[in-house]
Formats: C-alpha cells, structure tokens, sequence
C-alpha cells in the first residue's frame, strides 16, 4: 500500500504544470504560446516572463520529480524495485497531465528530479551536466536532452547501478525522448560553425 500511496503522490504531483500555473496567474499570460514546441514548462515561462519564472517553474517541476522519490527511499526505506513506479510516475504524470488535455511537457525537470531522489543528486549531477557541455556545443536542444540520456546511462552502468534504476532509465528516457521527437528530426550544427 506504501508504494500505491507514493505512486499516487508522484503521479498528482507530476501531473500539476507547476510552470504553466505560475505565469498564468503572476503574467496573465499561456507559456504555451511563448515557444515553438507549445511547451507548458519552465524554458516557455522563461521566455514569457523572464528568468524569474522560469527558475521558480524549474524548481517546482524538479521538487515534483524529487520529493515522492527521496521520500519513498529515505523516508520508508523502500526497495530498488518498489521504487519503479514511484520514480516514474511525476515524469508520466508531467510528460501527460490531464490537467493541460493530456498534452504536458518534456519532463526534463521533472526526471532531474527523480534522478536527484534515486542517486542522493549524483544522477541528476551527470544527467544535467552531460546536457549542458551538449547544450554549449551545439544548436539543437533536443540532442543535448538525448545526450543527457546517454550521460545518465553511462553513469548508472559506471556505478554498477541497480538493474530497477535501469528499468526507471528506460522508461523515463522513452518518455522524454518521445516528447523531444519533433525536435530531434534537426540536424544539430557545432555552435562555433557559425563563427565566422
């Protein structure tokens, strides 16, 4: 019952778009409309209002990934595997929120998050970092996502992780990378072509 309970948690959590509410309450305004992607997350709440929105955005939709995470592994001391669905459930419950018609966002938050709860912030580390030298290098943000991805797994191999951490690596890298497959149709180009 402690796992259904937590599941629940993740999922209620991922699925309000912390972001989106945030400017749509201080700005008046639908961070949808403020990317190409039609994201409701915190890159968009950047764009729409400024870099205070999009860090408070950021933070909530990372505490959603981290908080029944830490919680369940901390707190009620829960199994490898009893942590599947707990840590995947904020990133279905983000990446689908029925709360936005099912059409939520790209969940990188929200699985730097669960990674930050699962590997006491070592994952998250890796995962972020590894998508920030990508960021930095090249032009198309999705490939540095799907970097981040292999980043994550290279480090969770390195680590001798648990194989649940592996199944949690699966499923919330599906995820993500589905949200990111329009994106990931571009060439990505190196930043310093275009010096010059």
């Amino acid at each position: 019952m402690i796992v259904v309970a937590y599941t629940v948690l993740g999922l209620v959590l991922g699925s309000i778009p912390f972001a989106f509410y945030v400017a749509k309450h201080h700005l008046g305004v639908d961070v949808r409309g403020s990317g190409r992607d039609r994201n409701p997350g915190a890159v968009n709440a950047w764009k729409a209002g400024g870099w205070q929105y999009g860090v408070v955005g950021g933070v909530l939709d990372f505490a959603k990934g981290f908080t029944p995470v830490f919680a369940a592994k901390y707190g009620s001391d829960l199994s490898d595997w009893a942590l599947v669905p707990v840590a995947v459930a904020p990133v279905l419950g983000h990446a689908f929120t029925p709360l936005l018609g099912f059409r939520g966002g790209k969940a990188v938050a929200a699985s730097f998050g669960v990674w930050a709860g699962l590997t006491a912030g070592w994952g998250f580390l890796v995962y972020a970092a590894t998508c920030g030298v990508f960021w930095r290098l090249q032009t198309a943000d999705a490939w540095a996502t799907f970097a981040g991805q292999l980043g994550l797994l290279v480090f969770l191999l390195a680590s001798d992780a648990e194989p649940a951490y592996l199944v949690v690596w699966l499923v919330q890298g599906t995820v993500v990378i589905w949200k990111h497959r329009r994106e990931l149709r571009q060439v990505p180009r190196l930043r310093w072509s275009d010096v010059g």
